[in-house]
């Protein structure tokens, strides 16, 4: 045996959607019905476990065989589930994902999205939903079915059959799906990729349920004082409601189109009185969420740690990372200059001081939710992130020396970009300050073909900017920039020119080709992006551009635009992608253990009194072998409990 597919169909008590994997498993209903494969791509076949059949024990052997390859679509739920079913840990190592095989080519993260791109001769079949809800839920008790929460083969017979059905369907479209992706192997070195990912989700991340508790417990406390007071204020019987608020807030002379927050905090500056905090409190209703708190106590396993929060290839467009659950990548920040006080009396559940110590309560617990990640007894975190990723790889690809000595010579790309703008020196607390603010948002807006439009977005106006100031911005940030304004347009001419001719282009450090209806550009790093069925076609402008299929809006398979700035984007995103991954590598090789990673950022979990900060980060500043010449740098910082230093 040199392979085996796989998928199952499981039961739990618990909704996967919600709480994960690793937490649906836990579950003391947890189990699987269901055992679909298929060994070296031969004839599919079902045991059904729910009936008393039993796995081959040649196949319980091969599951934990290293040389055995076990393929499965989202291979995490099966090696996962079948770890507890079976009750032996499945190393993540001889385990592949045709779900990763297929983001690597830009397809869809489903079996039935995969399937219908590719227009598979079989495919998933279509009742499964109904099936799964059937089977694999629990039920509603009802007299007509005798009261029972749960229905089973003897149940509906006929059901279980096509259920069967169903799962060797499955089994048949995987196998499909790696036949027809055959043509473009994912690479050993980004299996072992993967591999240390699920590893990372396997061990997870502790949680302080007791921080948990007593800010969902601090949250409805607060609102409920909130809403009684907004109540008495205004005598509405519900000041949540817009209607009913604009009509009080009318009659008391003062007119609101909308009530969104923004407009709220406008108009909290221009009034008084009972209007003013009636407004303050809508305000801090409309901010009072505790969705990222709620998410951990569904999330947490037995041992209050939280496992699956990343997702390998979640951005198929460039390979990065992507947050599930609990959502990690978009944390709030956190300003508070007394954060671990404020942490220790909502803990302590002291409510009470908490109000009256700070303004807003709700603003407390956003920024506290990074707090609740804490590392086990005996330990501590050590966290490293590159400086400043992007603008160095952009730097690197383009060319742009000026900015590579900066970085070489540790300097602020912030107060480097001013001065080269307005040619003159600019220091962050010194000469010229106020020109480094420019400098910042600039950098932050611009690198990747952005203009005026680019800068409001990222708040210029609200920076002290005037709307006369960012067309000028905008042009002396690319006369400042040439070779990176010039390696946009590079690469969306060998682009456009690799769609029309079908032949490989080289645009300094990538490499464009066209193969069987997929646009790949490679990547310093041996790894390809992929862009599916690329044509030539019309924007808004009247001018050429690049279009392709893929993951649009609503995660719907759509034909999408691009141009040359915005594959420069894809290209350095990924490119730092890349280079994240060497460094958990080589820090997972030296014996650290990472329990999460944000972006370009790492979480380790470290014994006290061992290792430093310093050395950390001396490992994630290497520069790899296909990156040479690319100045790379990592700060970092040691904490009690997760935060921004």
């Amino acid at each position: 045996m040199k392979s085996i597919s796989i998928d199952i169909e499981t039961y739990s008590g618990t909704d996967l959607a919600d709480c994960g994997v690793y937490r649906y498993t836990e579950d003391p209903d947890f189990t699987i019905l269901l055992f679909g494969y298929s060994v070296d791509g031969e004839e599919p076949q079902v045991v059904d476990l729910a009936t008393g059949e039993t796995i081959p024990k040649e196949v319980i052997t091969a599951l934990s065989d290293p040389d055995v390859i076990k393929w499965a679509f989202n291979a995490a739920f099966e090696r996962v589930c079948l770890s507890r079913y079976l009750g032996i840990y499945l190393s993540p190592v001889g385990w592949c994902c045709s779900m990763v095989w297929a983001a690597t080519l830009g397809l869809p993260l489903s079996l039935e999205g995969v399937g219908a791109v590719l227009g598979l001769e079989k495919q998933k079949l279509q009742e499964g939903k109904e099936l799964i809800k059937y089977f694999c839920r629990p039920c509603a008790p009802t007299q007509a079915n005798g009261l029972r929460t749960r229905n089973l083969p003897i149940n509906a017979p006929d059901k279980w059959e096509r259920f069967k059905s169903y799962n060797l369907r499955d089994v048949e479209v995987e196998l499909a799906i790696k036949k027809r992706m055959s043509a473009f192997l994912v690479s050993a070195d980004e299996w072992r990729n993967y591999w240390l990912d699920q590893r990372i989700n396997d061990t997870g991340i502790e949680l302080d349920m007791v921080l948990v508790k007593n800010a969902i417990l601090c949250n409805e406390q607060f609102k409920k004082y909130a809403l009684q007071r907004a109540q008495a204020i205004t005598g509405l019987e519900n000041p949540n409601s817009p209607i009913q608020m604009k009509e009080w807030l009318a009659s008391q002379g003062v007119e609101m189109e909308s009530l969104a927050k923004e407009e709220v905090a406008v108009k909290i500056k221009e009034t008084a009185g009972g209007v003013r905090e009636a407004l303050c409190l809508r305000l801090e209703l409309a901010r009072s969420s505790v969705k990222k708190y709620e998410a951990m106590e569904k999330v947490v396993g037995k041992d209050n740690r939280a496992r699956g929060l990343i997702q390998f290839y979640g951005a198929n467009r460039t390979g990065r990372f992507a947050g599930r659950l609990i959502q990690v990548q978009n944390l709030p920040q956190n300003h508070l200059s007394d954060l671990a006080e404020a942490r220790g009396l909502v803990r302590t559940g002291n409510f009470e001081a908490l109000e009256v110590l700070y303004d807003s309560p709700s603003d407390v617990l956003k920024q506290l939710i990074r707090t609740a990640f804490v590392p086990k007894p005996g330990c501590r975190f050590i966290v490293a992130d590159f400086s400043a990723i992007e603008a160095r790889v952009i730097a690197w690809l383009a060319g742009e020396t000026w900015r590579q000595k900066v970085f070489a010579n540790n300097g602020d790309i912030y107060c480097a970009s001013a001065s080269a703008m307005f040619h003159v020196p600019v220091e962050k607390h010194g000469v010229n300050s106020h020109l480094r603010q420019k400098g910042k948002i600039a950098e932050l807006a611009l690198g990747y073909g952005g203009s005026v439009g680019a800068l409001t977005n990222m708040g210029a106006l609200n920076m002290g900017l005037t709307e006369e100031e960012l067309p000028v911005i905008v042009e002396k940030w690319r006369k400042a920039s040439p070779h990176i304004y010039r390696f946009w347009w590079e690469v969306d001419r060998a682009v456009k020119q690799c769609v029309i001719t079908r032949e490989p282009q080289q645009c300094g450090r990538v490499k464009i080709t066209y193969e069987k209806g997929i646009l790949f550009i490679r990547l310093p790093s041996g790894r390809r992006l992929a862009y599916v069925k690329p044509r030539i076609g019309v924007n808004k402008f009247g001018g050429d551009s690049i279009t392709y299929e893929g993951i649009g809006e609503q995660r719907k398979w759509m034909r999408l635009e691009s141009y040359g700035p915005k594959f420069v984007e894809n290209i350095v995103q990924a490119t730092a992608r890349d280079l994240l991954v060497e460094a958990m590598r080589r820090l997972s090789h030296k014996g650290y253990k990472i329990v999460m990673h944000i972006h370009d950022e790492v979480v380790l979990e470290v014994p006290d009194e061992v290792s430093s900060v310093a050395e950390v980060c001396a490992i994630m500043a290497e520069t790899p072998v296909w990156a040479e010449g690319l100045i790379l740098n990592a700060d970092g910082y040691e904490c009690n409990f997760y935060k921004k230093d």
